[in-house]
């Protein structure tokens, strides 16, 4: 009996399109924000904890209230906020009273004093969602003596924040590359931090732990990496794909070799990260060209997007070189000195939060932190792209759902389903880095958390 035409294509999906690649987020998998890069010689496992103090500590010195803190990172209305001590007071115990009161009569206060306790908040509980014990460029070129030792002291130090349950959310280590001059030294490092952080550990490792792989120029780099750690799983008596993959995409190499990458990480690979400075600087732009608008960066950020985003790899854009701290130190400072050191605090405070916001409306939802001082601007630039969005996007996913999903106007705006995928994927990723709260999500879009979580208009 000739089977149904049904039957077939059951067995054709099967075969050929089910589990398609798809550039939808992971909704049941959460993604960090940023990554903290740290010098291997440094960690220790109050490490992250120390990195908060310091965060809200430059917080109290030059944005001491939500005002300041507006102005300083130039949020949208700042400057319609009042400038007097005692009208600054009065508006946050009435926003701390009634925020929804206020927020109908004085929507930039209420924004403003939103993000700015928000930040707060996070820096209090959760200042790092990602951190990188760095053995490449933020460690240096050292002795072979000095590396091993660091290897293990660092390793130690890992080994007793994940015992103590510290450790951020994701974790890591960069080795130096795989390029013949610094391959032996990185190999040596892989090992003696893996294997001795194990013995430490009985032989248990941090969830979404990664091996970051540095400045690659050909696929064969990432195929020895992948049966290092192969070695290293089966000699240690790991579970196969145990220890995952980040790459970092900063040699015109990589940006044509990205899918190649890919392939050769297998299952492995979680996230690509983009090193702007060294790219642009293989490419002969000079220092005082080099920076995140160039053209460059746009052109490689979008070979990133489109060949590593549709398998479901994390991206992460680059860095904001220009670090927000004082000019000037010590006790005893003039009102000269201490405004310098405020301007050059709050002028770095903007260019990253700046930078973070492009990195945002292009795509890159994720990019990194050098400096502890940086992640008020961080967590201020993230939670203000979402929010600022959030009433309007909402209307629109509401209306587009309300209507089962038939392209229409709201307002203005004509959404179809492609839209109304980005509005989904726009509160997805809101809910999961905090900016806005479940209920939140439920007064704007008429969606609870876990219909919002399913990314599937299907079934929702």
């Amino acid at each position: 009996m000739n089977q149904s035409l049904s039957d077939i294509a059951d067995q054709l999906f099967l075969a050929k399109l089910a589990n398609p690649q798809s550039a939808i987020p992971n909704s049941q998998s959460r993604e960090p924000v940023h990554v903290v890069y740290g010098g291997a010689n440094l960690f220790n496992a109050e490490t992250i904890q120390k990195l908060g103090k310091i965060a809200l500590r430059s917080l109290e010195i030059y944005a001491p209230n939500f005002v300041d803190f507006a102005d300083a990172m130039w949020l949208k209305g700042a400057d319609t906020l009042p400038k007097f001590a005692d009208a600054i007071e009065d508006l946050e115990f009435r926003l701390a009273d009634d925020p929804e009161k206020v927020k109908a009569e004085n929507y930039d206060a209420w924004f403003a004093w939103t993000i700015y306790n928000r930040v707060v908040e996070k820096l209090q509980r959760e200042p790092i969602e990602d951190f990188r014990i760095d053995f490449e460029d933020g460690y240096g070129i050292r002795a072979d003596m000095e590396e091993d030792s660091d290897a293990i002291a660092a390793s130690d130090e890992f080994a007793k924040a994940f015992l103590q349950n510290t450790l951020p959310a994701f974790t890591g280590f960069r080795v130096k590359s795989f390029q013949a001059e610094t391959f032996r030294r990185a190999v040596r490092t892989l090992e003696l931090f893996i294997t001795n952080l194990l013995a430490k550990t009985n032989n248990q490792l941090p969830e979404n732990f990664v091996v970051t792989l540095p400045k690659i120029t050909k696929t064969a780099e990432v195929e020895v990496l992948v049966a290092l750690l192969g070695e290293i799983e089966t000699r240690n008596s790991l579970a196969e794909n145990s220890v995952k993959i980040e790459i970092m995409i900063e040699t015109p190499q990589a940006v044509l070799l990205l899918r190649e990458l890919a392939e050769a990480a297998k299952t492995r690979l979680t996230a690509a990260h983009f090193g702007a400075f060294d790219y642009t600087a293989s490419l002969g732009i000079t220092a005082n060209h080099q920076h995140l608008k160039h053209d460059a960066c746009r052109f490689a950020r979008q070979m990133m997007q489109i060949s590593l985003a549709p398998r479901g790899i994390r991206l992460s854009d680059s860095v904001t070189t220009e670090m927000p701290v004082p000019v000037y130190r010590g006790a005893e400072l003039s009102a000269k000195q201490l405004a310098e050191n405020r301007r050059a605090v709050v002028r770095a405070w903007r260019k990253h939060f700046n930078n973070v916001t492009f990195s945002l409306i292009n795509g890159f939802y994720q990019s990194w932190d050098l400096h502890p001082n940086q992640l008020a601007a961080r967590y201020a630039a993230v939670y203000a792209f979402f929010l600022e969005g959030a009433d309007a996007q909402g209307g629109r996913l509401k209306n587009f759902v309300g209507k089962a999903t038939q392209a229409r106007l709201t307002g203005n705006q004509f959404d179809d389903a492609a839209s109304a995928q980005g509005l989904l994927n726009f509160f997805i990723r809101a809910l999961s880095c905090g900016a806005i709260t479940d209920e939140e999500v439920l007064q704007k879009t008429d969606l609870s958390s876990a219909e919002l979580r399913s990314a599937s208009f299907v079934k929702i």
